[in-house]
């Protein structure tokens, strides 16, 4: 389908190496004594290193566990894969929520790199200002309600801040 999502609560595994974690449950194999397989573990850092390296995740060693990533490192790797394997939409679940301002512009960077990639891209988050600075259009929501939809040059910051603080759409003049 091409659809991938990326959680606030990645879903990384701690005590796994950089590259295990993206190909976590797609990883390649090799045939052993022609029956058994087991993971190509050599295919699998290549790959993943190459990978991150082709959208700017720069990690020292796909072989380190993620346990020792900052937050914006572990997101990075948690898009670097879904951009990997196919994504043709991009769901991005308040990917910069726990993350520095550092951290967080480094992650919006990857945004406007999917979309120049020619990903779609759907960006949930509270924060108006991240999303902002990516978007080209919003869609508020309310209690799983529309309120509405804007396109960019139709609506600023402050405007879609005001909308989610009263749920109302302002009068136009």
């Amino acid at each position: 389908m091409g659809i991938e999502t990326v959680y606030q609560h990645l879903a990384l595994i701690d005590l796994m190496s950089i590259s295990r974690n993206f190909f976590l449950g797609r990883e390649p194999t090799k045939k052993f004594a022609g029956f058994c397989n087991f993971l190509d573990k050599k295919k699998i850092d290549e790959i993943s290193e190459r990978a991150l390296k082709d959208i700017g995740v720069k990690v020292r060693d796909v072989d380190e566990e993620v346990s020792i990533l900052s937050g914006g490192e572990r997101q990075s790797v948690a898009i670097g894969r879904s951009i990997f394997f196919g994504a043709k939409l991009l769901v991005l679940d308040e990917p910069t929520a726990a993350l520095s301002i550092k951290e967080s512009h480094k992650v919006l960077d990857y945004v406007t790199d999917a979309r120049e990639r020619g990903l779609s891209v759907i960006f949930i988050t509270h924060n108006i200002y991240h999303v902002y600075s990516v978007a080209d259009r919003f869609t508020i929501l309310e209690h799983g309600e529309r309120i509405g939809d804007f396109n960019k040059d139709e609506v600023s910051a402050e405007d879609i801040i005001e909308i989610v603080r009263t749920g109302k759409i302002p009068a136009r003049s």
